[in-house]
């Protein structure tokens, strides 16, 4: 049996950020695990990925000769998010059935109207988020945007992209993901429409309810998909101060990972290092008609995927 390992960014002993591999509970820089691999770069996540097809072989080859003693302990070592910083983050909204239902009563609340019943539309959609405005790691402090009183969780299991992709088939989609981590897609619920605009086309205000600074927590690593069973069984969960929120299953998509890497082929090519954050499930703020159920500073956040970890976060107050 091969040898696991995760691939994360750190910041060393002087403070510069690193590339690393994950092997039990040691962190090993990767620049000496690839000497005399001449034209990889071993400078960053993001410089590896570029590569994968021969870095991922190399990289586990290292993992079956690590020594106990190798590197440091991950307990010593400050973890980064895994990429600084994706050149794309494409999010799929609307993308499990449970999720698309709470969604659709919370419509209901505020309208009166009965929404149509949920169906799978022909292909995913998907809206951007900001890479180095709004990625932060594990452990960071997100900064809560000043102007919402509504900041909402979504947990994500967020694809890796490993090899350029350009009109891909469902059928070979799995072929270009590297690896895959844990997303929280923060999302400020108020300032997703513009009240100027009201009744106009142009009152839906996908920037500021998705992108501001601290927007997209990540991490802790990135499991290489070689490490993963089965994509379309992976479990998500997200707590908020230890209680649980959401609990859900890959299975449970409407639009699969290979069906969403596929369509985004079809728009434009995914290169290595984009991340796509594959929707949420049930159980986020807005659904639930709770008064009090958003974020506020000094609540902790905690995601986990199955296969990967444990991503964790404190909010706070913008300063």
């Amino acid at each position: 049996m091969a040898t696991e390992y995760r691939l994360l960014s750190y910041r060393d002993q002087t403070g510069i950020a690193r590339a690393g591999i994950l092997v039990e509970d040691r962190v090993l820089p990767v620049v000496p695990l690839l000497e005399g691999a001449p034209g990889l770069d071993s400078s960053s996540v993001l410089g590896l990925l570029q590569s994968w097809g021969e870095v991922h072989p190399r990289l586990m080859a290292a993992a079956a000769r690590a020594k106990p003693t190798d590197g440091r302990p991950l307990s010593e070592v400050a973890l980064l998010a895994p990429i600084l910083y994706p050149g794309g983050i494409f999010c799929a909204g609307a993308n499990y059935w449970d999720h698309m239902r709470e969604m659709n009563e919370r419509q209901k609340r505020l309208t009166g109207k009965e929404p149509a019943e949920p169906k799978k539309a022909k292909d995913p959609w998907f809206f951007v988020k900001t890479g180095a405005h709004s990625v932060i790691g594990p452990g960071a402090p997100a900064r809560m945007p000043a102007r919402s009183n509504k900041l909402d969780w979504e947990a994500e299991i967020g694809v890796v992209i490993g090899k350029s992709a350009r009109n891909i088939s469902v059928e070979r989609a799995f072929d270009v993901i590297a690896g895959f981590t844990c997303v929280n897609d923060l999302s400020a619920r108020d300032l997703s429409f513009q009240a100027d605009r009201a009744g106009t086309g142009m009152h839906m205000d996908w920037l500021g309810q998705k992108c501001f600074d601290d927007a997209v927590p990540m991490g802790p690593w990135i499991t290489p998909a070689a490490f993963v069973p089965d994509p379309n069984d992976m479990y998500l969960k997200l707590w908020v101060n230890d209680v649980p929120k959401q609990d859900s299953n890959s299975k449970n998509m409407i639009h699969g990972i290979a069906e969403q890497i596929a369509a985004l082929s079809n728009q434009l090519t995914l290169r290595p290092g984009d991340v796509i954050a594959t929707g949420t499930p049930a159980g986020v703020g807005a659904g639930r008609g709770e008064s009090g159920e958003f974020l506020k500073a000094g609540d902790e956040v905690k995601v986990e995927v199955q296969y990967v970890g444990t991503l964790v976060n404190r909010m706070v107050a913008t300063s």
